[in-house]
């Protein structure tokens, strides 16, 4: 479809959540045009449409020979009248496929194709396994398996079983397809290169893209490259080597390198927790010597304090060592008279004189005391 046919928007991101539209980033161009066709419709078509559409399904869509015929006339549209939304009916689009192991890319597939058109009836066909296996290859899900997987895609509205590898103009008359989706990529059969030639020739065919990364092919090689990782899995979880197509030697490799990966896993737990208690004991061993410094300073403050120079330990022993010298020598007793004076130095002559005559020493004072007459007439 031309980028030129498509409205440019004119909701906001309000009403298109109320509406129920898949929007997505803008950086993905399949969202992108799909969100455009969305508000393109709202144009064109009358909301009371969309209010009867469920977000979801809750039933598995049902598989054509399932569903009434339908007796009313019908007549393929065009595309232009198709895009152009005055279509009163669903716009019935087929998408066609194996859809081994069902994934993202299958389904980002058959959004694109339900969203094709503003109202759209999604029938999908899926190839039996005896088909698939003649043109493709061998398949991982049976033909029961992938049917039921699609049943419960939210975008089906119908499903073909064991549909055709090419699409006739019969098969498209009798299920009244309006439009065939599929990626452009050409698809090469026997006979052709591609498959939907004709289709495109016709003017029914609409391009889908495909999910770059994705697909049934890249999931096998991903199995098949770490394959002894998903043998050892599974003998892990119980299965039997039997199951799983594995010899006896394999068997004891494979169940040696389990336990020697149980063993890697145990010891990286256990150094994680080694680390984890290392760091804790680093975190406390920290905190400790910062309460250390704290304490170490505070001592030696207190140290300082009570023995340093002016600490109050000498303060004391100054003040009590002149107190007990005090104590022990004190102060002699003052004197009677001074000293100097003339009185006293004749009571000391008298005294000297006095010791001299006991003594007998003639050298100190002759040989005796001598009175004068003057003495003497006065006593």
């Amino acid at each position: 479809m031309d980028d030129e046919n498509v409205v440019q928007p004119m909701s906001t991101l309000e009403s298109d959540k109320k509406k129920g539209y898949i929007l997505s980033s803008a950086d993905d161009p399949i969202m992108s045009t799909i969100s455009k066709r969305k508000r393109r419709a709202e144009e064109s078509l009358d909301s009371v449409y969309y209010d009867k559409q469920p977000l979801a399904h809750y039933t598995p869509a049902p598989f054509s020979e399932e569903l009434p015929p339908c007796l009313e006339p019908w007549r393929r549209v065009t595309r232009e009248e198709a895009l152009s939304g005055r279509v009163t009916r669903p716009i019935r689009v087929y998408a066609d496929g194996i859809y081994d192991l069902f994934h993202a890319g299958h389904a980002r597939a058959l959004m694109q194709a339900k969203n094709l058109f503003p109202n759209t009836y999604l029938i999908v066909g899926v190839c039996s396994d005896n088909l698939t296996h003649s043109m493709k290859g061998y398949t991982v899900l049976s033909e029961t398996e992938r049917y039921e997987a699609l049943r419960h895609c939210r975008y089906i509205d119908e499903i073909v079983r064991d549909a055709p590898w090419t699409c006739t103009s019969e098969f498209l008359d009798e299920h009244r397809v309006d439009f065939v989706a599929h990626d452009d990529i050409p698809y090469g059969a026997a006979g052709t290169d591609d498959v939907y030639k004709d289709i495109k020739a016709k003017g029914m065919f609409m391009a889908t893209q495909r999910t770059e990364g994705i697909s049934t092919s890249d999931i096998i090689t991903r199995i098949v490259r770490d394959y002894d990782t998903y043998v050892r899995r599974n003998l892990a979880r119980g299965y039997s080597a039997k199951d799983l197509n594995v010899s006896y030697i394999n068997e004891k490799k494979f169940a040696i390198q389990n336990r020697v990966d149980r063993v890697k896993d145990k010891m990286k737990r256990v150094e994680s927790k080694t680390k984890q208690v290392v760091r804790n004991i680093e975190g406390k061993s920290h905190e400790l010597i910062q309460k250390w410094e704290e304490k170490s300073r505070e001592f030696i403050g207190n140290f300082l304090e009570f023995f340093g120079a002016d600490g109050t330990w000498n303060t004391f022993w100054r003040d009590g060592t002149s107190i007990i010298r005090q104590a022990l020598s004190p102060p002699a007793s003052p004197s009677r008279s001074p000293p100097d004076s003339p009185s006293s130095s004749r009571s000391t002559e008298g005294f000297d004189g006095l010791e001299g005559a006991e003594g007998g020493d003639p050298g100190a004072g002759g040989s005796g005391i001598e009175f004068s007459d003057s003495d003497s007439e006065e006593d």
